[in-house]
């Protein structure tokens, strides 16, 4: 069963949960799903997202498969098996946190943890079918979880309804306030941003706030374009100073060592550059809130590849181009399944709040739900 490294039970009677292999539970290595990492020792402690999920009485049941040292887009993992699309087990999971979206869709747990350096949880559960959050950076305790040092990543929850994705923020991060989380939003202003997606996306976008009774408007992202760009300078200078080490080794898929070795070309103007971005588009994205409260896009530009055209060569970078943004900038950021016109498959729409607004991120996306399940 591919969705998982391992399974295993451990904890009490509550939920269910599976946790992404870039995140520590004592006792277990834990390997980012590599080769070069099968050897590692055991963790001594737990995570402190794991801990708390233990002390609130979930049940955790297995160690969720990944794209290799979470350093990729397409969940395709020759070492420990790419785990299945639920929606479509020709097509891709997304990476990296495959794993996790495939274990929830194919209903092997209530919720998984993943992470998101460069849209990792939104990426896949669009590709899935389910509801990943990244929250605001540094909501939730990366206390515990590889690579130690970033300035990207989160952790963040995955589940097939956001009631669930509510649930599971409550717990992993403690001053998460549940009932505004689930208060009825009955009035809220939408933002939708013009980007680039296939046009069947971006008008199932431009047609879900007026499902949900919702207003909307049309708003641009000053410096998107070069947001993206900044995000992939900074994550290839952090996974390079994390896992660079690693190239030598003989032990890493190709597709990552040739990853890596591009990213050890990013220098230290690189990632000046990338940090002066970062502040110009984190307060662009700040003022479009000024008459806002929500920003709506799709999660990725179009709907997922076969496996077999990724194994082909066909280019995925694209997929990140409007999730990684908001990783350069910290804002919380959601993906709820959208049904397409036309489309057996189910896309993502992506919700962007303001820093420190995930209750209210959750409490639009269940608006949302609600509409488009009708």
């Amino acid at each position: 069963m591919s969705a998982l490294i391992n399974a295993f039970t451990l904890g009490g009677d509550g939920p269910t949960i599976v946790i992404k292999d870039t995140i520590d539970i004592a006792g277990m290595p834990t390997t980012g799903a590599s080769r070069a990492l099968a050897n590692a020792a055991s963790a001594q402690e737990h995570a402190q997202v794991v801990r708390l999920l233990l002390d609130a009485g979930w049940r955790i049941v297995g160690k969720a498969n990944m794209h290799e040292l979470a350093f990729g887009m397409t969940g395709i993992n020759d070492y420990t098996g790419t785990p299945i699309n639920p929606q479509d087990p020709t097509r891709i999971p997304g990476g990296s946190s495959s794993g996790s979206a495939s274990a929830v869709g194919l209903g092997l747990a209530d919720a998984a943890l993943g992470t998101d350096t460069g849209g990792s949880i939104r990426g896949p559960a669009a590709c899935c079918g389910v509801v990943g959050l990244k929250p605001t950076f540094a909501r939730v305790s990366r206390s515990g979880v590889a690579p130690a040092e970033s300035t990207l990543d989160c952790v963040g929850p995955f589940a097939r309804d956001v009631r669930m994705l509510i649930d599971t923020m409550s717990v992993i991060a403690p001053a998460f306030d549940r009932e505004t989380a689930l208060k009825s939003v009955t009035t809220c202003k939408v933002g939708i941003a013009r980007v680039d997606a296939q046009a069947e996306l971006l008008s199932a976008v431009a047609h879900a706030p007026q499902r949900a009774g919702l207003s909307s408007h049309a708003i641009e992202l000053a410096g998107f374009a070069d947001a993206f760009q900044a995000g992939l300078a900074i994550i290839n200078a952090e996974t390079w100073a994390a896992f660079g080490h690693l190239v030598d080794s003989g032990k890493l898929g190709a597709d990552l060592e040739a990853r890596l070795r591009a990213a050890s070309s990013t220098t230290p103007d690189h990632v000046s550059a990338a940090e002066r971005v970062r502040r110009s588009f984190t307060e662009a994205v700040d003022r479009a809130f000024d008459g806002v409260d929500v920003i709506v896009m799709p999660t990725l530009p179009a709907l997922p590849i076969t496996i077999e055209e990724a194994r082909r060569g066909v280019s995925v970078i694209a997929m990140s181009s409007l999730i990684r943004p908001f990783n350069l900038s910290g804002h919380p950021a959601l993906s709820l399944p959208l049904p397409i016109e036309g489309s057996p498959l189910l896309a993502g729409l992506q919700i962007i709040g303001r820093h420190g607004a995930d209750e209210q991120v959750c409490a639009v996306a269940a608006a949302f739900e609600t509409a488009l399940a009708s």
